[in-house]
């Protein structure tokens, strides 16, 4: 089977577990009428705020967060009373949406309790006093307790994502810390952690990289040396531009695609709290995928391979953007891009009506978008016009998060069931 095909395949079996999925429990219909504002959009954007404000400064641990919000606003959505009718099932599942996600983010950032809270009586005063609210709200808040007591110990704290990692010494193609900090290794810890549907770190790891004396390593370091450097010359304004709007945190940078598959959804609540408990499982599960790899491989980054190899070895040679402190393979914006491109399309389509997007790293440039794909083609050329990833590192990346997102698809099943 070709990869086109394949891809397909993968897909419509994806689509179609989460579908059975949602069939399980009787949810609202895409039809139904929306005379109140989306409780899962005000909750998504309140999820973002809170982590904006108050979040962890490793990435995988504010994934985490979402992650687990969102996974007990799904179970919490799908245990709704056989007997109430689509009125009480709604005014149910908006209930028990908000009452997890806000016992969840109360837990995991107690500094924003009190905007939690807030954000909390909002929603509820929208929605009529009742039975269906009341068991709503405790649906939401059990779900949430037994989330986050089964994620406890998951080795995705600050502390243990960043476990300490002896640098082997230095050897053509190793990894060595990089200019100008030289800072320890980061991320180690991630490949030490407990994934959510993962059977482990090296489920998907990924082959090794290119040999040194290879044509595509001598070409991709090429291309690296001649776009990527600081004072380039070949680099052109708008791949400048795309390195610096794609060079921020991929959890930041995709926050707003996520908000618009979610607020153009027309599923039911659950279906839209299953949209962002996927999206976020997968990238948990993909940032530790991605840890192993690179600490598997070790391969040095350009920055060193330029300056010490022996390809021409230029000493002064300095990549337009610093270089993050882990190993070049794989790229770790390409496998959140390829986790995220798989999610959004096999959920939403491939395609969707143009949005703007805009990036913190690149004030001032707006961006319109109509294919998910298009953000993983630029989050690739941006790694290499950065001047800190190798192209075949990006394109490793693409494949290892649409392989994890696949994963996620195909056994969310485990996932989703109300505990």
């Amino acid at each position: 089977m070709d990869m086109s095909r394949r891809r397909t395949a993968l897909t419509a079996l994806a689509s179609a577990a989460v579908l059975a999925l949602t069939a399980a429990v009787p949810t609202a219909t895409a039809t139904e009428p929306r005379d109140r504002p989306s409780v899962a959009v005000d909750w998504y954007g309140t999820t973002a705020e809170t982590i904006a404000a108050a979040g962890a400064p490793t990435q995988v641990t504010n994934s985490r967060t979402w992650a687990i919000g969102w996974l007990a606003a799904a179970r919490a959505t799908r245990t709704v009373p056989a007997h109430y009718d689509r009125s009480d099932r709604r005014e149910y599942q908006e209930a028990a949406l908000a009452s997890a996600v806000h016992h969840s983010l109360t837990t995991l950032t107690p500094a924003r309790a009190e905007q939690l809270d807030a954000a909390l009586r909002q929603t509820l005063d929208r929605i009529p006093d009742g039975p269906a609210e009341d068991r709503g709200v405790a649906a939401g808040e059990h779900q949430a307790r037994l989330v986050l007591r089964s994620r406890e110990g998951d080795g995705l704290d600050p502390a243990s994502v960043n476990a300490p990692f002896t640098v082997p010494a230095p050897a053509p193609g190793v990894w060595q810390p990089t200019p100008p900090a030289y800072a320890p290794a980061t991320q180690y810890g991630n490949r030490l952690a407990r994934p959510f549907l993962l059977d482990g770190a090296d489920q998907y790891r990924l082959p090794a990289p290119p040999a040194l004396d290879s044509e595509r390593y001598r070409k991709d370091l090429a291309e690296v040396r001649e776009y990527g450097a600081v004072d380039s010359e070949r680099r052109t304004e708008r791949q400048t531009e795309t390195a610096n709007f794609w060079f921020g945190s991929s959890l930041t940078l995709y926050t707003e695609p996520l908000r618009v598959a979610l607020t153009r959804s027309k599923g039911s609540v659950a279906e839209q709290a299953e949209l962002v408990a996927l999206f976020h499982v997968a990238l948990v599960d993909t940032q530790i995928a991605t840890s192993d790899s690179k600490y598997a491989h070790l391969r040095w980054r350009p920055v060193t391979a330029i300056r010490t190899g022996d390809i021409d070895p230029d000493p002064e040679w300095t990549p337009l953007h610093n270089t993050p402190a882990h190993p070049d393979y794989p790229s770790g914006h390409a496998t959140y891009a390829g986790a995220a491109e798989g999610v959004l399309t096999a959920l939403t389509g491939p395609t969707t009506a143009p949005f703007e997007l805009t990036s913190p790293t690149a004030p001032g440039v707006t961006r319109t978008y109509t294919a998910w794909r298009q953000l993983s083609d630029e989050n690739v050329d941006a790694r290499v016009h950065s001047g800190i990833h190798t192209r075949y590192a990006d394109e490793a990346g693409i494949t290892l998060g649409k392989r994890v997102a696949d994963h996620t698809l195909r056994t969310a099943g485990k996932l989703f069931r109300p505990l």
